[in-house]
């Protein structure tokens, strides 16, 4: 098999990554920038390699038009970390805005529409420090009553008043669904309902959708956050997109009474040392560069977001016709599907395995889901040629 003969890989994550940029990647990994010195072995303090974690921070922050109010990190541990060291910043932050609220006082909203953000909830619950606060559970929208397959309507929404965060993920993974790209329809997020006039303790979880097309009300969140191996890089690396007013004193807020947080889950450890506190995930920062890079040649998120629409109109309406025909189930309800990953069942004793062995033989690989559905993730760079 030479080098290009590649399969075509439906992978969530670890996704698929384009060929262009495996080929510098090779280049570089025996010598990096003309030093002589491969990517994986050069400093992470050498002025060639400050320039890659430079020009990555530039190429999200001129894409998605992220203001100045807003500082972009780079971490290790994945989104699955930052299920952590979201509540534990934010905890901070409202002590330090609040230290006469004891922990039965503290309110943390979070809105569960699939497996991940379930997964944050549970941990915002085993950290303490404040009570979780429910939102909305999608399950109770859902036709059996316990399934992630829905986006629920704004009306379903119960926000606290003056919680320590709010918490959504813009995609479920595992379970395909999506907030709205419409902001006017009623399976959006319902910025509407936010406080107004205030700095919202808002936290999304970009994880499977981060650079598919511009984010809605972006300079309204506190926190966005997404692992890069879902679309634009290796595993390894996590993008942290931080409102400059929930970078705190996290020791400061525990002379208070917060728990302590550790160093490197500090969002003010990550900023004051520009990312580069201990050594980073030098390759997974080296080849997301290449990945935005080659995006901004591309045309950037307004070719991506085109390129998505097109995507996905045309899988729905494959699974919508194959589902007239008795051969697919959609595992979603009608607006509330992921341009990222479509989820569906394919009817019949023994159908799925069939669909799956002509997949491969077709040079389709990883299309098997969760809990017997195929996943078909739709983004991946790779995969837009």
């Amino acid at each position: 098999m030479s080098t290009h003969d590649r399969v075509i890989n439906f992978g969530a994550g670890p996704s698929a990554l384009p060929v262009s940029v495996l080929e510098e990647t090779a280049k570089s990994l025996l010598n990096f920038s003309g030093t002589g010195i491969g990517i994986g072995e050069i400093s992470h303090r050498s002025k060639e390699f400050t320039a890659v974690v430079n020009d990555l921070e530039s190429l999200i922050r001129t894409q998605l038009d992220v203001p100045s109010t807003h500082t972009i990190l780079f971490s290790q541990g994945g989104a699955s970390a930052q299920f952590s060291a979201v509540v534990m910043n934010m905890l901070a932050r409202y002590k330090l805005l609040h230290p006469e609220k004891t922990a039965e006082e503290v309110t943390m909203d979070y809105v569960v529409t699939g497996s991940w953000s379930k997964k944050a909830a549970e941990e915002a619950r085993r950290l303490g420090g404040g009570q979780v606060n429910v939102a909305v559970d999608s399950r109770q929208f859902s036709k059996d009553g316990k399934s992630f397959d829905n986006i629920p309507s704004h009306e379903s929404y119960k926000l606290s008043e003056d919680p320590a965060l709010i918490y959504y993920c813009e995609n479920e993974t595992v379970d395909g669904v999506e907030f709205s790209h419409d902001l006017t329809a009623s399976t959006s997020f319902p910025f509407h309902l936010l406080k107004q006039g205030s700095l919202v303790p808002l936290v999304a979880d970009y994880s499977s959708s981060f650079m598919c097309r511009p984010i809605p009300r972006l300079a309204d969140h506190a926190i966005i956050y997404a692992g890069a191996q879902k679309n634009i890089g290796p595993a390894g690396l996590t993008i942290i997109i931080v409102r400059q007013d929930c970078i705190v004193d996290v020791d400061a807020a525990a002379k208070l009474g917060t728990a302590p947080v550790p160093l490197m889950l500090s969002y003010k450890t990550l900023a004051d040392a520009k990312s580069l506190y201990n050594t980073p995930s030098v390759i997974s920062l080296y080849m997301t560069k290449l990945v935005l890079q080659r995006m901004k040649e591309k045309g950037g998120l307004p070719y991506f977001e085109e390129m998505n629409r097109k995507k996905a109109a045309r899988i729905y309406g494959l699974l919508k016709e194959g589902g007239e025909k008795g051969v697919f189930e959609r595992k979603v309800s009608d607006g509330s599907e992921s341009w990222m990953n479509a989820t569906f069942l394919v009817v019949g004793e023994g159908a799925e395995k069939r669909f799956l062995d002509g997949a491969e033989k077709q040079g389709m690989m990883a299309l098997k889901g969760h809990r017997c559905a195929c996943l078909m993730p739709l983004f991946s760079n790779y995969r837009i040629q």
